[in-house]
């Protein structure tokens, strides 16, 4: 099943059915306002959502429409929590070696996670805009999964039957803001801003065989003025799979339905297969030339995420944003 925010002009937008190609949809409002809605009852709310698919999947439903992404706000506008992790060792390990330090073990048994903020989310053809690019605009391709309900001290095992939808992200980041911040010792503000998701959240099973082990495997697409720079695969060098994740952030504290949990910048050792980042090719450029040549995003360069399926059709549809000085 495929749904979809599209903007009304209200914060939380009317919840939508896409079909599986992406090239129409049908408004849900007589099953469920919003999409959060949807998620507080799931249990009930989530077979009719799955009927109207089917009928929309076969040309039977009634007030289907051309579905357009650039209508879609994220398909949670605003969500109760944004937690990010960061699974992908590989790019922890290339940040830190750019620097000359060595990453702690602790870091291969213990996750990496950020709360980030979660109010005011990004559709995925709205604009990215800053006041100004002296600080380091970058893009961040990423894969992240919506909760249900999960209790304190859930197990990997319990945490993965909780794992109710998959989207995609940009989580922006603005890099020369990072290290001041960092320095502090108490993380991430300033230099996150808002997050893009793309047009429609999944349900597990649309990723067929690619949702295994609790992960995507699929490469996942990055497209900068349009050169595809990067294409790692999601699946490959993920230390932590998405329930190991959600474990994690529910150590200490029960997660409501409508959580969402970010896998981190998809990175493979594989240096051919690109970056789902530039801070990750500037630290290749700095390990072996001593300085960083790429340089960070300027106004109006354009940024494009995508995840195709093995037959080449995309998924999620795209994240598709341009950068636009404020």
């Amino acid at each position: 099943m495929k749904l979809a925010t599209i903007h009304d002009g209200s914060r939380d937008g009317q919840l939508a059915v896409v079909s599986r190609d992406l090239k129409t949809a049908h408004m849900a409002d007589a099953i469920a306002p919003t999409l959060q809605a949807a998620l507080d009852d799931w249990a009930f709310i989530a077979p009719q959502l799955d009927e109207l698919y089917a009928q929309l999947n076969a040309g039977q439903a009634r007030r289907a429409f051309d579905f357009d992404p650039k209508l879609c706000m994220a398909p949670l506008p605003r969500a109760f929590q944004w937690a990010d992790g960061s699974a992908y060792l590989n790019h922890v390990e290339l940040v830190r070696r750019a620097r000359n330090a060595e990453m702690p073990e602790s870091f291969r048994d213990d996750p990496l996670m950020v709360q980030g903020g979660s109010d005011d989310f990004l559709g995925p053809h709205d604009d990215i805009v800053l006041a100004h690019e002296e600080w380091g605009i970058d893009f961040e391709a990423e894969v992240a999964v919506v909760t249900d309900d999960v209790p304190m001290g859930a197990t990997p095992d319990e945490a993965h039957g909780r794992i109710r939808l998959l989207m995609l992200a940009n989580d922006v980041s603005l890099r020369n803001l990072i290290p001041a911040e960092l320095a502090k010792g108490f993380g991430f503000l300033q230099s996150k801003p808002a997050t893009s998701f793309s047009p429609v959240a999944v349900t597990p099973d649309e990723l067929g065989d690619a949702w295994r082990g609790g992960k995507v495997h699929l490469p996942l697409r990055s497209t900068w003025n349009g050169h595809l720079v990067g294409q790692p695969d999601a699946g490959v060098d993920m230390a932590f799979n998405f329930p190991q994740l959600i474990a994690h952030l529910c150590k200490t504290r029960n997660a409501c339905a409508g959580s969402i949990v970010g896998s981190g910048t998809v990175s493979n050792r594989d240096a051919t297969l690109g970056y789902s980042c530039i801070a990750e090719q500037r630290c290749l450029e700095t390990i072996a030339d001593g300085a960083p040549s790429t340089p960070f995003m300027r106004f109006g360069d354009t940024i494009r995420i995508e995840m195709l399926d093995e037959k080449g059709k995309s998924i999620f549809g795209a994240i598709d944003q341009v950068i636009r000085k404020a």
